[in-house]
């Protein structure tokens, strides 16, 4: 039987820790609410009905969510509303859209030792950032293959 004190403080402290590294505070608390629910989809009013805030808050979260596929909106049927839900595997679709900063990284963490020397000590600093985003960039199409391998083999959808 769900706790729902203990699922909403669980939500609320992973939604933090989302925040404390850079995520907005209003979208982790967003999608943290939608991956907790029980339904499939959730519209503006009942994301913010469980928030404590209203629909309007959860407008700029939504739309952010969205643009980092983490969220897709559905229409609802005979209303001129929209519904939230999370895609079958958001988590994977989020990565897979930051691979490309880390090629960019590199090349500017590149630019960045070329300009500043490498003999100096910045330089080198600079180039080790280069190196392992160069390593990440390489590593990460091989690291989501075996990702997609290991659901199929543990029936994960």
């Amino acid at each position: 039987m769900r706790d729902h004190e203990a699922s909403r403080q669980s939500a609320e402290r992973i939604a933090m820790m989302l925040s404390d590294w850079g995520f907005p505070r209003m979208a982790a608390r967003v999608l943290m609410t939608v991956m907790t629910a029980d339904e499939d989809v959730l519209t503006s009013a009942d994301i913010g009905e469980r928030l404590g805030v209203s629909p309007a808050a959860v407008s700029g979260a939504v739309r952010y969510l969205i643009q980092l596929h983490m969220l897709a909106r559905e229409h609802v049927p005979g209303t001129r509303r929209d519904a939230y839900r999370l895609p079958s595997d958001a988590w994977y679709e989020v990565t897979v859209l930051k691979t490309t900063l880390f090629k960019m990284l590199a090349d500017l963490a590149d630019d960045s030792a070329k300009a500043l020397g490498a003999e100096s000590v910045s330089g080198r600093r600079m180039a080790a950032m280069r190196d392992y985003y160069m390593f990440v960039d390489a590593e990460m199409p091989k690291l989501l293959e075996r990702w997609r391998e290991y659901k199929i083999a543990n029936g994960i959808d």
